[in-house]
């Protein structure tokens, strides 16, 4: 039987490669999104004990260190802020990302069915092919066969 040669493999090969590089991509992003948003829980857990400390204090100490605090947390603040605008624009990739993965993995998909299907054909195809040999191999001994 001749071999299966499906003319679209590299089509479906350079899909895989694509799908592959997207993902590592969506995994890079899911990480740095990771880690983002692990940083801003930390700064706003460290903002949540310093106020829970100075609620501690003793008025005569609070005061100085409240003006410190404040003085650090409008600092804080903008960097949090940053932070959430990074959050945004990281899980905005994530969703691009996450899309163009799905767009990939659903022509890879109609892909490999085309292909299970033209190969069934194939099959198909050269079953036929060798009943037909075989009822002509059939034929012509019987013919020999009869003649002698």
């Amino acid at each position: 039987m001749k071999r299966f040669v499906w003319r679209l493999q590299r089509v479906l090969d350079i899909r895989e490669k694509e799908e592959r590089k997207a993902r590592a991509e969506l995994f890079k992003v899911a990480e740095k999104l990771a880690e983002t948003r692990g940083e801003l829980l930390i700064r706003q857990k460290m903002l949540q004990d310093i106020i829970h400390e100075l609620a501690g204090e003793a008025p005569t100490d609070r005061i100085s260190k409240q003006e410190f605090f404040l003085k650090f947390s409008a600092t804080s603040d903008e960097r949090m802020k940053a932070l959430g605008d990074s959050i945004r624009l990281l899980e905005r990739q994530q969703r691009e990302k996450v899309a163009e993965v799905l767009k990939i993995r659903r022509f890879k998909q109609g892909l490999e069915k085309l292909r299970e299907e033209t190969k069934r054909q194939f099959i198909a195809e050269q079953e036929k092919l060798e009943q037909k040999e075989l009822d002509e191999r059939a034929g012509v001994a019987f013919v020999r066969k009869a003649q002698c």
